[in-house]
């Protein structure tokens, strides 16, 4: 249960100030003084003897309570700021039970007289924003986020740029994946490959973000990604730009910083049932709570369970998943959060890899619909097994100092084979006939994350401080083979299956183990004066990186790394809402994999940003703008053929605009345009200089807004509706022009889709359907047929309509 800073400081102080005046003060003194303290409060309905130890613990109070007395009830919610006596009655409101307090200063409770009037109300003296960074939030704006200085945080005061996508958006929107949770956000290009059920291929600021979930990053392979489950997680947060002075190994586009969803005081269940295009069937449920009577332990179980088909004939979608975690409140000052998931995946290749011919070409056989499986079922699959283990824990030593440890073990195991159909073997054949590629990959990562770090908050004269200092550390062992050979050809407009692969015979592109061990010191200073802020931050970072290349002969390669990666920003917040910022920031990455026996040089990056950020007072909207220049050096990109090769120096420079929150009781809107300008300027071959990098749009515009009535006849009625816009881009790799036959093969033009979904809320129409509401979500509502990407020799289609039925039921 997340607890404001007066709240977890005042009880530290004041029993400081007690130890040191006990000879003079009498105990009567003493319990008057705590008595008076008022504090911060944000309680939820609990029970009853929890919540008031609770109180009593924070408050220092003595307070005697007989068992029998609270059993089986339950405490009202208190939330505002109160006295301690204040917040205990507050408390015992509708529970048949009065405070009463004795000459010597302690408190009791006893029944109240039968014909007594009710306990009179307390006056609330202040409401305050409770909203945590890792906690839940109401509506479309996150108001606090942790995402790029770990630390809890005003997002309106961040001098980055950073969008959060919260609980209810992602509900609104009936987000599926990680794709749909940030496609709406600004700088960033989501389902880059198009529809695809095995992984999110994202770029941000024209580079594949790092994923982190609860302050720890999430291993990535060549075709392993973390693939988390949406359903899970209370918020996702994009930050665009580096940020390796606080999170160690990092793209210079950015990062994601996911939240799970964790246990609550509160009890409380949730069961979705939802059916869809392409036989989609799938339960989510989510239920959390108190597991003893004084919420010392907390349980939180979510998950989900879908058998669906995909766009792609013969191609199924399965996912098994749930995420247990407990919270063991040991202390009014202390906590730990144990947090696990399992993940089970069992798919195909939706994304597949069709011809040009057919698709961005025309072809004497026709055309390849989107949904033909150019491959062959019989032996084409994707599984994967996901399982993650760790835990948060969280400790207030004083009114200055807290410690938290994020701690988790991760392990992925892949199996897949997949087919691509013409591409580097050529053309299709008048009558249709296409050659084809198989492809086995084997791919397993583990890994072992942990971060620990002091938070400090402290004055010295008028300048205030949030000192962060940390410690992490992370071990990354991969093993990747990726066989390649010809595979039996097919048919674009009448596909084969079932045919013989025994005979084919494959080349090893990679074949690898690769251990990383990497450490990173860390310290941040967060200063204010006055409304000025000023960040101040810097890491150092010790990488070791063992591989060994069995494809070249056991080709063994141990390399040492270190880089120092900083940060500077100064912002100054205006009493009207304005925030203008100014920053720096630097990135350093290690490269998966290698080339000639020898591990990759880790990419580098640095960015700065002028940014101006805009919250009326007293509203929900927030409304951003950033203009950047970004700088990656040592950067290594996949060719054409899926071979990874180093390449030199890129830039990008955009502009982004947002608008996010609430406007209204009734609407609720996050809308976002982005230019982005990236070119090669460093590059081995003379064909690549000034080439835009692959996948990254010019110009990006998009909207989402619900409307839902709160009165009248329409009660509990919403309609949502978005647009999506996406610009034309050049997609040829970087490194491949010497293979593809012309470079307007890699050219996509833009396509626009449209998004729409109506929902209602049954409990506002009868008051035995409480909590139960239904929906309807479309994706691509009109059906545009269109092509996310060509790469020179493959082209990949974009998601068609998909819609998708929901009834939820709390209680």
């Amino acid at each position: 249960m997340s607890r404001s800073p007066d709240t977890l400081l005042r009880p530290r102080l004041l029993a400081v100030a007690i130890a040191l005046y006990a000879p003079l003060a009498s105990s009567q003194l003493i319990a008057a003084e705590l008595a008076s303290s008022v504090r911060a409060y944000n309680l939820p309905a609990a029970p009853l003897a929890s919540t008031l130890n609770q109180i009593a613990s924070q408050a220092g109070l003595a307070l005697s309570l007989n068992p029998s007395l609270a059993a089986g009830k339950t405490s009202a919610p208190v939330k505002g700021q109160f006295d301690a006596p204040g917040a205990l009655r507050e408390a015992l409101r509708g529970s048949g039970l009065q405070l009463e307090q004795s000459g010597s200063g302690t408190y009791s409770l006893a029944a109240v007289p039968e014909g007594a009037l009710a306990l009179p109300a307390t006056s609330v003296i202040g409401v305050q924003d409770t909203e945590s960074a890792w906690g839940p939030v109401q509506g479309y704006l996150a108001k606090r986020t942790a995402a790029g200085t770990k630390t809890d945080t005003a997002l309106a005061e961040v001098p980055r740029s950073i969008s959060v996508a919260t609980r209810e958006q992602m509900q609104d929107r009936a987000v599926q994946n990680l794709d749909d949770a940030v496609r709406y956000m600004p700088g960033v290009v989501a389902s880059s490959y198009g529809s695809d059920s095995r992984a999110e291929w994202l770029k941000v600021r024209g580079f594949e973000p790092t994923q982190f979930l609860d302050g720890l990053p999430l291993p990535k392979g060549a075709y392993t990604m973390p693939k988390m489950e949406t359903w899970d997680l209370e918020r996702v947060a994009l930050l665009r730009g580096p940020a390796s002075s606080v999170y160690g190994q990092t793209p210079p586009g950015g990062l994601i910083d996911m939240v799970s969803r964790r246990p609550d005081a509160f009890t409380s269940h949730e069961v979705q049932l939802q059916i869809g295009s392409y036989q989609r069937k799938q339960i989510s449920f989510d239920s959390t709570g108190p597991v003893d009577d004084e919420g010392r332990l907390l349980y939180r179980v979510s998950g989900v369970v879908r058998d669906s088909n995909t766009t792609i004939e013969h191609d199924d979608d399965k996912r098994y998943n749930i995420a247990p975690s407990l919270t063991w409140n040991i202390d009014p000052d202390t906590r730990l959060t144990f947090l696990s998931q399992f993940n089970r995946d069992d798919t195909g290749n939706t994304s597949q890899f069709l011809p040009l011919q057919g698709t961005k070409l025309s072809s004497p056989a026709g055309e390849v619909k989107f949904h033909k499986n150019l491959g062959d079922p019989q032996w084409e699959f994707y599984d994967k097994t996901y399982y993650a283990l760790g835990y948060a824990f969280e400790h207030r030593m004083d009114d200055v100092w807290q410690f938290r440890q994020n701690l988790r073990y991760t392990k992925s195991d892949l199996s897949f084979q997949g087919i691509t159909a013409g591409g580097f073997y050529g053309s299709v054949s008048d009558d249709g006939t296409v050659a084809r590629g198989a492809n086995i990959v084997n791919e397993d990562i583990s890994q072992f994350a942990v971060d620990n770090n002091f938070q400090a908050d402290f004055e010295t004269g008028p300048l205030k401080h949030t000192v962060l200092l940390g410690l992490d550390h992370q071990r990354v062992n991969t093993n990747y083979q990726w066989l390649y050979g010809s595979a039996p050809t097919s048919n674009i407009i009448n596909p084969i299956y079932g045919k013989d692969f025994s005979n084919v015979s494959y080349t090893a592109f990679n074949d690898y183990n690769q251990k990383t061990h990497d450490t990173g010191l860390y310290v941040q200073d967060q200063m204010a004066l006055d409304n000025w802020r000023l960040t101040l931050g810097g890491r150092q970072d010790w990488l070791h990186t063992d591989s060994t290349f069995y494809n070249l002969n056991d080709a063994r390669d141990t390399r040492n790394d270190t880089a120092f990666t900083g940060n500077a920003a100064l912002s100054y917040v205006f009493d009207s809402g304005f925030t203008p910022y100014v920053s720096y920031a630097e990135s350093f990455q290690a490269e998966a994999g290698g080339a000639n026996g020898q591990a990759f040089r880790p990419g580098t990056g640095q960015q700065y940003e002028v940014g101006l950020k805009y919250q009326p007072p007293g509203s929900d909207m927030l409304f951003t703008a950033a203009a950047y220049d970004l700088t990656r050096k040592d950067i290594v990109l996949s060719d054409t053929l899926g071979v990874s090769r180093p390449l030199g120096e890129a830039k990008v420079r955009g502009f982004e605009l947002e608008a996010t929150g609430d406007v209204n009781e009734n609407l609720k809107l996050t809308a976002a345009y982005t230019y982005a300008n990236t070119k090669m300027t460093k590059v081995t071959s003379p064909l690549d200089q000034n080439r835009p990098l692959p996948l990254t749009p010019e110009n990006q515009v998009s909207a989402w807004a619900d409307y839902t009535w709160h009165t009248g006849v329409l009660d509990g009625f919403g309609l949502g509706f978005g647009v999506r816009y996406i610009g034309e881009t050049d997609n040829i790799a970087i490194g491949s022009m010497d293979f593809v036959r012309d470079k307007s093969d890699g050219h996509t033009d833009s396509y626009t889709v449209y998004d729409a979904a109506v929902h209602y809320d049954l409990g506002r129409l009868n008051n035995t359907l409480k909590g139960v509401s239904v929906a309807v979500n479309a994706n691509n509502v009109f059906d545009k047929e269109y092509i996310s990407t060509c790469d020179g020799f493959y082209c990949y289609y974009g998601d068609r309509r998909n819609v998708m039925a929901s009834i939820n039921y709390k209680w």
